[in-house]
């Protein structure tokens, strides 16, 4: 049975799955603590009132003044701007790391041997007949 497991862990997805979660996990820190520790407060400086994160709006007091029930609106833009941003900068990544494929060099098919040559060829590499 373990031998299986370790068959499983190495000839599936699954340790490429794995080290990606740990991976996402890891850049989603930094990239959470990059907006919530530096551009948020930049953010903020812009909008009067401060902290735009903790706006609410009250559904019901209590007799004291204070909150009994409230949607937390500020907390719900907050987490859409940071998964727009975490969002950008996780297409950014994966743009620098991952480059397209060059296109394939135009080819056409011999009419004698069916073999693929190149489309500027005047004859066959493989037969040697005029094409």
């Amino acid at each position: 049975m373990l031998k299986e497991f370790r068959d499983f862990l190495t000839k599936t997805n699954a340790l490429a799955l794995a080290v990606g979660v740990i991976i996402g996990a890891a850049v989603g820190k930094v990239v959470g603590s990059l907006v919530s520790d530096i551009l948020m407060p930049i953010i903020s400086l812009g909008i009067p009132g401060g902290s735009w994160r903790d706006a609410k709006i009250v559904l019901k007091s209590n007799p004291d003044g204070t909150v009994a029930n409230a949607i937390t609106i500020g907390t719900f833009i907050g987490t859409v701007v940071d998964f727009v941003i975490i969002g950008f900068a996780i297409f950014m990544i994966t743009r620098m790391l991952i480059k397209p494929d060059p296109p394939a060099a135009p080819s056409k098919v011999c009419p004698e041997c069916r073999e693929t040559i190149p489309v500027d060829a005047r004859k066959c590499r493989a037969c040697a007949s005029p094409v």
